[in-house]
């Protein structure tokens, strides 16, 4: 049976929210406390955010090389729960399509990509402009360094604009039974101990005396 039924957040609640989140989480210790389809977006954006402050230490040119050893393995650990959150999003929204008894017609088209992966750019956009709007503000740049920032804000809140369309769309036509739903497995392997080739040669290797 297919239902035309409304989705249950809109872009702009959901870039809201991410914004929020981003100013909050520089002040304090990212956490959140949303349930449901919000509380998944949270742990997604939480994830992109530490990633987003690991990737800035690895690039220091002061960071030592066992400090960039260190958050070599954060960065990866978060880079495998931020998949994880994307995918969790996407399935919280199959299991809501299945509540409400929305199936789309076999023959109907799929979207290039699944809500969660529109939510996880989204996320990294609220983080672009977040930082851009610093460099914008800095008092000890050059006025011609704000200026250029300035310049790519603009383009960032015309793409934010266009993917905020975009989801909108998206969620509007598989919540209408218009697109399927399929999440997009990442199927991430140099985590996983028993598939990434460096892991698992090393520990089966004999250890030389």
């Amino acid at each position: 049976m297919t239902t035309v039924s409304t989705p249950p957040l809109t872009a702009t609640a959901i870039d809201s929210m991410l914004e929020m989140f981003v100013a909050r989480w520089h002040e304090v210790i990212p956490s959140h406390n949303e349930p449901g389809l919000a509380g998944k977006i949270g742990d997604l954006h939480r994830f992109n955010f530490l990633l987003w402050h690991e990737e800035d230490i690895a690039r220091s040119p002061d960071v030592t090389d066992a400090k960039i050893a260190q958050v070599k393995r954060a960065i990866d650990q978060y880079n495998q729960s931020r998949n994880d959150s994307i995918e969790k999003t996407d399935d919280w929204l199959i299991e809501e399509l299945g509540r409400r008894a929305i199936v789309a017609a076999a023959a109907a088209p799929s979207a290039t990509e699944t809500p969660g992966a529109a939510i996880d750019r989204l996320s990294i956009l609220e983080l672009r402009r977040y930082h851009m709007r610093e460099q914008i503000e800095r008092a000890d740049a050059s006025a011609e360094h704000r200026e250029k920032a300035a310049s790519k804000m603009v383009v960032l809140d015309m793409q934010r604009a266009n993917l905020m369309e975009a989801l909108d769309r998206l969620l509007a036509e598989i919540f209408a039974g218009q697109r399927p739903l399929r999440v997009f497995r990442q199927m991430k392997m140099y985590n996983d101990p028993t598939m990434n080739p460096a892991i698992y040669s090393s520990v089966s290797s004999p250890k030389k005396a």
